[in-house]
């Protein structure tokens, strides 16, 4: 099936209901001015083509139901990122059927791995991991520091076959939930890619979300 409500999509890495006075205040705050957008777009623009988005077009995030796919894919189950502090179990996700969101975990020290999406393996595309920013009940998430990252910052992420696989952050943006392209950051071409997303910018007490999304690009080191 494919999910094509954008509003329900904006939300992605949202996940978030009630969030602390102190994470809000944290996260609301002017973050640094983006970095990398250029090389961003340039990772996720497919071999002879022009361009990395349909302008004019609603994204469009392909899922499907059942089991993981038999191919050779390899999901993460280890993030490491130690110029912010990250240690966090990846757990496979998918889209909440109820709400159409992404499914990000519900324990804000763990984070999700989009599972209709590539895998480490991948020779293209974007594997997308997404957590909370922080939670009213636990505190803050394994993504609350994410907006702090910058070009050249490094992590490791292990997959399920126990190797170890080295990235460096190309580009961090900040995108309304509204506007954010997600065709790019879940696109399965272009060059192989890390997309860390999370939430970000002014807390809508009314929605009780944050208006924005944070996005880190990374590369294969």
């Amino acid at each position: 099936m494919t999910v094509r409500d954008r509003g329900a999509l904006a939300a992605v890495a949202a996940g978030v209901a009630a969030l602390t006075l102190a994470g809000l205040v944290a996260c609301a705050s002017r973050p640094a001015p983006d970095v990398g957008g250029d090389e961003a777009r340039r990772l996720a623009t497919p071999s002879g083509s022009a361009s990395a988005s349909s302008a004019g077009t609603e994204p469009t995030i392909p899922v499907a139901s059942g089991d993981l796919p038999t191919d050779s894919r390899v999901p993460p189950t280890r993030l490491v990122i130690p110029r912010i502090g990250v240690t966090a179990t990846v757990n496979p996700v998918g889209i909440d059927e109820r709400s159409g969101d992404f499914a990000v975990p519900p324990s804000v020290d763990q984070i999700g791995w989009y599972r209709y999406g590539p895998g480490l393996e991948t020779t293209a595309g974007s594997v997308v991991v997404a957590g909370h920013v922080d939670s009213a009940e636990q505190g803050k998430g394994a993504f609350f520091r994410l907006r702090e990252l910058d070009r050249g910052d490094r992590m490791t992420v292990t997959g399920a076959d126990g190797r170890e696989r080295a990235y460096q952050v190309v580009a961090r943006e900040e995108y309304a939930k509204t506007k954010i392209p997600l065709d790019r950051y879940f696109a399965r071409d272009g060059s192989p890619r890390l997309t860390l997303i999370t939430c970000g910018g002014p807390f809508d007490s009314k929605t009780r979300h944050y208006r924005d999304n944070i996005v880190v690009t990374a590369v294969p080191a």
